[in-house]
């Protein structure tokens, strides 16, 4: 990691590839282009609202982290993706249904330039969905190639200095690690052969690490958390982060869990329910899917409250998850939670909870958040696993010795220690020694 002096300047304009621009895609793209227009608040942005405290509290040093670091402005983005639906972001924002029409409206002329790339797709992969913009090839060395010749072409058409890829598509079927994705050589000899392992979340992670451009991932897909394509991003230099963006229910749970652990409180059980409409909804109706988040949503509990270590307040967790598709609620997603604990003695309290959220509000700044910090950490030239992004994932990526780290106040100390350290600036630690040292 490399200190304030050795991060390149923000120059020109920052190009943002989105494979997938449906709900969450339109929704933040919208939203930017609103904010820039001075009509909306980045609310949700820790970028754009969130502060960061410098040196002692008695100091008063609480810059905003857009003015502490320097990050692209807003103007300085550039939109583009892919989608296997030709519609427009204006006529795609408008069938999500989550944004009102009249801020569509006012954002329509700019929304409407924004046109789909063909995608790399397969119903192997996300089976209840299907579209005309598909890609063609004769196999998936062919079709990663045409991905990379996309991001090339786009780059110089809109006269972009750099580019960030954040995934906002659907969730594939679950695939394990296996021996083709072991290494950059039997991965490339895969896609050569169509090896089924190889999904199209995976070339395009492998197509944006080629070409040098910063890659998370907004899904539980593998993409590109396997040591082939994580070992290309420590050669190339190139951030990957992932994966899963962190909204309703398991935003919650990252709240709350620590919580209990922190005061001794025993956890029997935490059942979880859902309903959701949109495209994300009907795709994890498909069990091949469901299995790919259900993994993501299942491991946050486990990571945070440690059984291990307490037995006794958390050996015995039963954990269910569940998610279930129905239309009406379009992007409102409603979560259900009925959670016992167990206090003094052992004794029972039960707490429930009901979150009615709109997943693509709650998505939508985390996809700028991630496009800003990505981007500054290529320019710090901060190859490989970005761990300290954590705080915006389900399921977060860290090196293959470490567990990944879900408490969401831990993950924020980190996130804002990193700031601080690219800055050259005292870590916080909360110890106040001075007080006892004066």
């Amino acid at each position: 990691m490399n200190k304030d002096k050795n991060i390149k300047p923000v120059q020109g304009k920052l190009g943002v590839l989105l494979p997938g621009l449906g709900a969450v895609s339109t929704t933040f793209i919208a939203g930017v282009l609103a904010i820039r227009k001075g009509d909306a608040k980045p609310i949700g942005s820790l970028t754009q609202m969130g502060r960061i405290r410098l040196g002692k509290r008695t100091e008063g040093k609480n810059p905003l982290i857009k003015d502490f670091i320097d990050l692209p402005k807003l103007d300085d983005l550039v939109f583009g993706g892919w989608d296997i639906f030709e519609e427009n972001c204006y006529e795609a924002a408008m069938k999500a249904g989550v944004l009102e029409k009249d801020l569509l409206n006012s954002v329509k002329d700019e929304l409407e330039q924004i046109k789909p790339m063909k995608a790399v797709f397969s119903n192997d992969y996300i089976k209840l969905l299907n579209g005309p913009n598909v890609k063609t090839g004769e196999n998936k060395w062919h079709l990663a190639n045409q991905l990379r010749e996309d991001i090339r072409n786009f780059k110089k058409e809109n006269g972009c200095e750099r580019l960030v890829m954040v995934w906002c598509g659907s969730t594939e079927v679950y695939i394990e690690k296996s021996d083709v994705h072991s290494t950059i050589e039997k991965f490339e000899e895969g896609l050569k052969n169509s090896d089924p392992n190889i999904a199209p979340s995976m070339m395009y992670a492998y197509a944006a690490i080629c070409e040098g451009v910063p890659f998370a991932n907004g899904a539980p897909n593998l993409s590109a958390d396997i040591p082939a394509l994580d070992d290309l991003a420590k050669k190339n230099v190139v951030p990957v982060a992932g994966k899963d963006y962190k909204t309703g229910q398991t935003l919650m749970k990252t709240i709350l869990a620590p919580g209990f652990k922190a005061r001794m409180l025993g956890l029997d059980g935490w059942f979880s329910t859902n309903i959701l409409g949109n495209r994300d909804g009907e795709v994890l109706d498909d069990p091949a899917s469901f299995k790919t988040k259900e993994v993501s949503k299942l491991s946050v509990l486990e990571q945070i409250l440690q059984p291990d270590l307490y037995p006794d307040l958390y050996g015995k967790l039963y954990h269910k998850v569940r998610i279930n598709y129905y239309p009406p609620r379009g992007d409102n997603k409603e979560g259900w939670d009925n959670i016992d604990i167990s206090g003094w003695l052992g004794y029972p309290m039960q707490i429930k909870v009901d979150f009615l959220c709109r997943d693509s509000i709650l998505a939508a700044p985390l996809v700028l958040d991630l496009v800003l910090f990505m981007d500054l950490a290529s320019r710090a030239e901060m190859g490989g696993i970005q761990e300290w992004l954590s705080f915006y994932f389900k399921s977060p990526v860290c090196a293959p010795n470490l567990y990944p780290e879900h408490d969401i106040f831990i993950q924020l100390m980190k996130l804002k220690n990193t700031l601080r350290f690219l800055k050259d600036e005292d870590l916080i630690t909360h110890l106040g020694l001075d007080y006892y040292y004066e």
